[in-house]
């Protein structure tokens, strides 16, 4: 029995570990180098006070991750993941080809 619980707890902790780092990688690599990073750089520069800017944009990055969680748990409780994977597949091949007809329409 006490096996049992050994290998729940290492189950969990795997997990954990898991989601834990893929999230921070995933997010990590997003964020390098996007326009919220270069606004903070310019900010930064700008004010002179670089401890100040990181934790404003420490604190927006929060705020705006705990609004990216909420809805992602309620659409979860709504939509399958196999449905939402549709459909966001579907909607990012839409949005590709409304950006190459915008691109290409020009050369037309």
């Amino acid at each position: 029995m006490n096996s049992n619980l050994e290998k729940k707890e290492n189950n969990l902790e795997k997990s954990f570990f898991s989601i834990f780092i893929t999230t921070f990688t995933t997010i990590f690599i997003a964020e390098l180098g996007d326009k919220t990073q270069i606004a903070t750089l310019m900010l930064s520069a700008e004010s002179g006070r670089p401890i100040i800017v990181f934790l404003g944009s420490s604190l927006a990055l929060i705020s705006s991750s705990i609004v990216g969680v909420l809805i992602g748990k309620w659409v979860s409780k709504k939509i399958s993941p196999s449905k939402f994977a549709l459909s966001t597949g579907t909607l990012m091949i839409l949005i590709s080809i409304f950006l190459a007809y915008e691109t290409f329409k020009n050369y037309l």
